[in-house]
């Protein structure tokens, strides 16, 4: 495939995706929801191509992936226009690399890695002072929220896998060390939807935590929930931004 045909698919993947949330959120009121395209495991050429099809927002898994693409368009019009978002599990000793180039963070969910991430922003803007180079802004934070109440996935026998997050009773903690962090801004809340089970109970709960969180912080306003298979019904719940990828950029290429 040629670039030009993988960039003609991209539009075409992203118009229907678009049009899907589009369509969804014409049904409820409110703005329609931002989309975070989710590019993990293709290539830099397509964050290139997804950017100039006028994408800003663009969500990885894993640092020592994203690190290398965000350093490959760095000097490139895309590097300059798009907003890397880390929404992977994240250890501690990647924060540093993270905060080199992530405008927001949406898997927080223990209170080390807040730790972590605010002495490395600290460190990052020593490093960029020293380079005459300008500050970065604040590290938007969106606490990862565990819906999952199951203890198996109905119909299989088999323990329900995690999804990551904290516990809805850790919210507020959360909360409240990310705003007390010099570096780091609190943005809202994020979580995936249980497998294996219809996701709008699930997507209520996150938007009854949502309402809880801004009562305390009413810019913590952000909502990070739906995917390819459940995008509509996190729209239908409130979702204020969406994180989708096979459905834009194709089936995960084969990892060697």
């Amino acid at each position: 495939m040629t670039d030009m045909d993988r960039t003609e698919e991209l539009r075409r993947n992203l118009t229907k995706v678009r049009t899907r949330i589009e369509d969804a959120a014409a049904r409820r009121s409110g703005p329609v929801p931002e989309l975070i395209v989710v590019t993990k495991f293709f290539p830099a050429a397509d964050v290139a191509a997804l950017a100039a099809l006028g994408v800003a927002d663009v969500g990885e898994n894993r640092d020592q992936e994203a690190s290398q693409k965000a350093a490959e368009l760095a000097d490139t019009a895309a590097g300059e226009s798009l907003r890397w978002h880390f929404i992977g599990q994240l250890q501690k000793n990647k924060a540093k690399s993270v905060v080199r180039y992530a405008h927001a963070v949406h898997s927080v969910d223990r209170s080390s890695l807040i730790g972590a991430l605010d002495k490395a922003m600290a460190v990052e803007q020593e490093r960029r002072s020293a380079a005459n180079q300008p500050p970065r802004p604040e590290l938007l934070c969106l606490i990862q929220v565990d819906l999952d109440e199951r203890t198996e996935v109905p119909g299989t026998g088999e323990a329900a896998g995690p999804r990551g997050g904290a516990q809805p009773e850790q919210i507020e903690e959360l909360a409240r060390a990310i705003d007390a962090a010099n570096g780091l801004r609190l943005g809202g809340l994020m979580a995936v939807a249980p497998l294996g089970t219809d996701p709008v109970p699930a997507f209520g709960r996150l938007m009854d935590y949502s309402a809880s969180l801004r009562e305390i912080f009413p810019d913590a306003w952000m909502v990070s929930a739906g995917m390819s298979q459940d995008l509509e019904a996190a729209i239908a719940a409130g979702a204020t931004h969406l994180r989708v990828g096979s459905d834009v950029l194709g089936p995960r290429p084969a990892l060697r």
